[in-house]
């Protein structure tokens, strides 16, 4: 039939017209959504400051050690480790430990929640809870320790408790260093010492 014909031609027609004049619409609608927004916005930045991230900056399970002349190695370490901001001779240490071999054969350690490391006085100072055990039987407590790192020489300057082959000892000031002209270490306890002996302690 004619009409049909013509119409399906007419159809035809007007579709080459406006299927590319609908690809227009639909792009110009795409590029004027596309400029109302952020392209910031659409990447999920973390905010991160990175001043903070510098100072923290740190390393894991760092070591120090020395040896003293006669023989004693001295060796420190921690499970974290930064500078100590303004004073990067200085470090500050997470979990700090220390074990000395002395050159006669002992052995004695600390630990300690956190403490400073001084690489340049060769000087740590641990602080927390410090725990001294030595060889001989002795562990004593204290909140403070100093300790040198090239020679045989450790200090708390507050109160000491803990226990030893005599017994239960108390004081307010102990001293770990080697005497002259010796080999071995002794401890020292000053200012106000307290000892509950106790007889069942074996060597006494």
């Amino acid at each position: 039939m004619p009409w049909r014909d013509n119409f399906h031609s007419r159809l035809v027609a007007w579709l080459k017209i406006l299927l590319p004049l609908a690809a227009l619409a639909l792009l110009a609608t795409l590029f004027l959504f596309s400029r109302n927004i952020d392209p910031m916005t659409t990447i999920p930045f973390a905010e991160i400051d990175l001043e903070a991230r510098a100072r923290d900056e740190g390393v894991t399970a760092p070591e120090f050690a020395g040896a003293s002349a006669e023989g004693d190695l001295i060796a420190f370490k921690a499970a974290t480790a930064q500078p100590e901001p303004g004073n990067t001779s200085r470090v500050l240490a997470n979990d700090l430990s220390a074990r000395i071999d002395l050159g006669s054969g002992g052995v004695v350690t600390f630990r300690a929640q956190t403490g400073t490391v001084d690489e340049t006085a060769n000087r740590a100072e641990l602080s927390g809870d410090v725990v001294i055990e030595t060889g001989q039987g002795y562990t004593l407590h204290s909140e403070r320790l100093f300790s040198d790192m090239k020679r045989l020489y450790a200090e708390s300057p507050g109160k000491v408790v803990g226990n030893g082959p005599p017994g239960q000892i108390t004081a307010g000031r102990m001293v770990l260093e080697r005497p002259e002209n010796q080999a071995g270490a002794q401890l020292l306890f000053t200012d106000g010492v307290k000892l509950i002996y106790d007889p069942s302690k074996p060597g006494e």
